[in-house]
């Protein structure tokens, strides 16, 4: 053969990439499914939403679903809620865990290998034991039902300082010596050079921060007990009825809240791979 290939491998790996995009193929729709059929959900009756066997489509559009959402629940508040505190314990974590991170990676001091481990056995506990602890805190601070009480718990993240610190492990050292050699100090060595190169690293410690703030639901149930107080995901969980939930409204809140979390990984997948991707090439 012309291009030094053998006869028989061009039609199996033709049939490897056939394979590969069926797995793939079946990969998506299997993720993509579950919001299908919420979207869907929120435009069926209430009667077709419990009818066995199911409807896949509904009968007529029931787009007024959405709108008796914002008729049962603050939607407003809750929303800016949920922006602020995504937003508060984002900017936390990209503070605190990059500086956390940089010394970790670059700084050499007596135990850093120790108190390193010690933060990553935090990993190793479940959430849930923390929320007593912390709802003890809140209430003797006076932060029930405020925008504090949900923001400061999330505002430091031992994973987060993890990935970082592996991103900033993987960054070379050449332009950082030259800054000291410069006669810049540790701060604006980290400031100037290392954390302009750690942009992918931020970018996906941004991402996940943010989906894991505006998806947190068991703690806002805690330490929030007023509506207008609530986050969306909290705000949510009230619309579950103990003996009776209309499942087409309560899929039409949940499409509104996940609607923009869609939308910025949709618009930031790119650089969220690439992060993750760089974060793990060096351990």
């Amino acid at each position: 053969m012309a291009d030094g290939t053998m006869p028989g491998r061009r039609p199996m790996r033709h049939a490897g990439r056939v394979a590969t995009h069926i797995v793939l193929i079946i990969g998506a729709v299997v993720m993509v499914g579950p919001f299908v059929w919420q979207l869907l959900t929120s435009l069926k009756t209430f009667s077709e939403t419990t009818r066995v066997p199911p409807t896949f489509l509904p009968h007529r559009w029931q787009w007024s679903n959405y709108s008796q959402v914002f008729d049962l629940l603050p939607f407003g508040q809750m929303f800016g809620n949920t922006v602020l505190m995504t937003a508060g314990r984002t900017l936390a974590q990209l503070v605190f865990c990059s500086l956390a991170a940089y010394a970790f990676a670059r700084l050499r001091f007596r135990g850093n290998n120790l108190l390193f481990g010690l933060f990553l056995s935090v990993l190793m506990v479940p959430s849930q034991l923390f929320l007593i602890p912390q709802y003890v805190i809140v209430q003797n601070l006076g932060w029930v039902n405020t925008l504090p009480g949900l923001i400061v718990p999330g505002m430091f993240s031992a994973f987060g300082t993890f990935l970082l610190r592996q991103f900033f492990l993987a960054l070379p050292r050449d332009m950082e010596e030259a800054a000291r050699l410069d006669g810049a100090n540790p701060l604006q060595v980290f400031w100037h050079v290392a954390l302009p190169l750690a942009r992918p690293g931020l970018l996906a410690l941004t991402i996940l921060t943010a989906l894991w703030s505006w998806n947190d639901l068991m703690y806002p149930l805690v330490v929030t007990t007023d509506p207008a107080k609530m986050p969306l995901s909290a705000g949510l969980a009230t619309l579950q009825g103990e003996h009776f939930t209309d499942y087409s409204i309560l899929m039409a809140g949940s499409a509104l809240a996940t609607a923009p979390m869609i939308v910025a990984f949709v618009l930031l997948q790119r650089h969220f791979i690439q992060g993750i991707a760089f974060t793990g090439s060096k351990g």
